[in-house]
């Protein structure tokens, strides 16, 4: 009687036994692991090295004015022009060498020497060789050496427009305003002074 009982539970023992794992097996698979985040900073990108600095441009000294040159610059009409088309230009004493001009045009700064012509033109020669300023009487003009053309005319100074204003009611003159005797009379004076006097001759008693 206890066998018969027991063989009858026994589908039942089984079928209890294989329940759970029935559930385990319909239950979805565990996700994988979440990767690990890298936790180091990010690198920073190596700076750029930085370029040399260009190297100051040396200018060359320029030579000592002669006495020729310091009475030409003593004939520059030094200030402020007002030239064509409402352009303006300034000559000024150079700060550091005597006897040469800084001529300033656009924001163009150009050292000049002054250097009196035979026909009583006064040019103002920039040491670079890229421009000229030609003063006379009644004007001045500034011309581009190297291309061959005015950069600007009609520029006048204070004692030019009262120079024109002269001419209107004078006879022509031959010159072009500025005297060349007297720029070289000028210029000789140094020379003049540098030389000793000579001895006076003694007489016998």
């Amino acid at each position: 009687m206890n066998f018969r009982r027991s063989h009858a539970l026994l589908p039942l023992i089984c079928a209890a036994l294989a329940a759970p794992a029935l559930s385990h097996a319909n239950e979805p698979a565990a996700k994988p692991a979440a990767k690990a985040k890298n936790t180091q900073p990010a690198r920073k990108p190596a700076a750029k090295a930085k370029k040399p600095a260009p190297a100051p441009v040396v200018e060359a000294p320029l030579p000592d004015a002669p006495p020729e040159q310091l009475a030409a610059a003593d004939q520059t009409y030094f200030g402020g022009y007002s030239c064509e088309f409402d352009q303006t230009l300034s000559v000024a004493v150079n700060p550091k060498h005597p006897g040469y001009v800084d001529v300033d045009f656009k924001k163009q700064v150009y050292v000049m020497k002054p250097v009196m012509s035979s026909t009583g033109a006064l040019r103002l020669e920039d040491v670079k060789g890229r421009a000229l300023m030609i003063q006379i009487a009644n004007k001045s003009m500034l011309m581009d050496v190297k291309a061959g053309q005015r950069m600007v005319d009609e520029c006048l100074h204070e004692r030019q427009r009262a120079a024109r204003l002269a001419m209107q009611s004078a006879p022509p003159v031959s010159s072009l305003g500025i005297d060349p005797a007297k720029a070289a009379a000028v210029a000789a004076a140094p020379a003049a002074i540098a030389e000793p006097a000579a001895p006076a001759a003694s007489t016998p008693p």
